[in-house]
């Protein structure tokens, strides 16, 4: 199943999403595994979803972030090679950062670039878990049936002020910097998947999706030792290697078994 969100009459609508049409629901799926627990009726995520209300054609749809976190953990050096090329220690146990929701955009959005940015300005192509269900000190099995099911992100930094500042305020969090989508893939054995990232159609990078150090589950397991995860949560994965990007152009990142994520770049200011 195909969860997408949609702005349909200025409001944000979530759907199910088919191969020409967009079948729009009466609720959000999450928020309805959310008031069926599983402990009660031992549902999956997503096998029960709310009513459908209609439907759009999805060659007209205006796609929203797919899902808007109550929290929104980022894992950082999550690859060998992205590791090396760093010059980092490979961590030894899973560990998160956090990022802001103003940054998040949909699928077909502009990502801006802020006009005093200087220096390298870079697209990161990373998996996307969605937590599906309220867990506290998972097992691995438990943090694996906690995911409702994965979406695409695209890291986008300022590298310029990510040197300059103490935390990454800025450098990953304006405005625009995490496009997310462009929905949420319920049935896929996402870390058997390849990503790829191409601008203007040019691949710049291609990887095995689950060659990680610490896969989603680990980090699940780690996380809610300490956290409790919740529904709509979402846990971006990390990156093999980064790309630079310039107005003009037009980001593609694609997860074999999930879809593909694209944004045009624009100077902020212009439409280009």
């Amino acid at each position: 199943m195909r969860y997408a969100r949609v702005s349909v009459g200025g409001r944000a609508v979530w759907g199910v999403v088919g191969e020409q049409d967009i079948a729009l629901l009466s609720d959000s799926p999450i928020e309805a595994t959310r008031r069926q627990p599983h402990s009660e009726n031992g549902q999956t995520p997503g096998e029960n979803p709310p009513d459908a209300i209609g439907t759009i054609p999805r060659a007209t749809a205006v796609w929203l972030p797919p899902v808007v976190p109550p929290v929104f953990y980022a894992v950082g050096m999550n690859y060998a090679r992205h590791i090396a090329h760093a010059g980092a220690t490979t961590p030894d146990r899973p560990e998160v950062g956090y990022r802001a929701n103003n940054a998040l955009t949909g699928h077909g959005s502009a990502i801006v670039r802020p006009a005093e940015v200087e220096g390298r300005f870079e697209a990161e192509p990373e998996l996307v878990a969605v937590i599906g269900r309220t867990v506290r000190r998972a097992t691995r099995e438990e943090a694996r049936k906690s995911v409702f099911g994965w979406t695409i992100g695209n890291d986008v930094s300022a590298r310029t002020w990510q040197h300059q500042d103490r935390t990454f305020w800025r450098a990953k969090n304006s405005d625009t910097f995490k496009p997310m989508g462009p929905w949420i893939e319920t049935d896929v054995d996402a870390l058997a998947q390849t990503t790829t990232l191409r601008v203007n159609g040019e691949v710049r990078a291609e990887f095995p999706t689950g060659d990680m150090v610490f896969d989603p589950f680990d980090h699940i397991v780690e996380i809610t030792r300490h956290i409790t995860l919740h529904p709509g949560d979402v846990l971006w994965m990390g990156a093999e290697s980064a790309c630079r990007i310039e107005p003009g152009d037009t980001v593609d990142i694609e997860i074999s078994g999930i879809g593909v994520l694209s944004n045009p770049v624009h100077l902020e200011g212009n439409r280009a």
